[in-house]
């Protein structure tokens, strides 16, 4: 940063009113992402933009292992990530989707495939007994 004002500073904006460049998500992904997993290797991005919507869908797969440093304490890690991108694509006018994967070799969402959500499912939802006689509060009639 200069202090002598009598140098000018390039506006940030410069040079990009008529271009249609996106920044580098895949790599900015990578930066953001690797440092919380063990393996960092086994990080896949696929990353989809529409410069007529002004949309970039951006999907994440890695191992289920590392779902817990990725996410962070209360998804702190996550929001983070999640803003950092969401900073870039506003700075070149367009909306971001990050959508996350549990392992990069799995069918399913977060690493379950749905034969396997199937099984792990109880096959009836528990319901509360009625049998058992839970006491009610005694309402008093107020006395005007």
């Amino acid at each position: 940063m200069f202090l002598n004002r009598s140098v000018p500073q390039p506006h940030l904006n410069a040079g990009r009113e008529g271009s249609e460049a996106s920044p580098n998500y895949v790599g900015l992904v990578k930066f953001l992402m690797q440092p919380f997993l063990e393996s960092p290797e086994t990080l896949s991005i696929d990353c989809e933009i529409s410069h007529t919507l002004k949309r970039v869908w951006i999907r994440i797969a890695f191992e289920s292992k590392d779902k817990g440093k990725v996410f962070g304490r209360g998804g702190r890690n996550i929001q983070s990530i999640r803003t950092v991108i969401a900073a870039a694509a506003e700075f070149a006018g367009q909306s971001v989707y990050l959508d996350m994967y549990g392992s990069s070799n799995s069918l399913g969402r977060e690493g379950i495939s749905s034969d396997d959500d199937q099984q792990e499912r109880p096959s009836e939802p528990k319901t509360r007994d009625k049998t058992v006689n839970i006491p009610r509060p005694v309402v008093k009639p107020r006395i005007n």
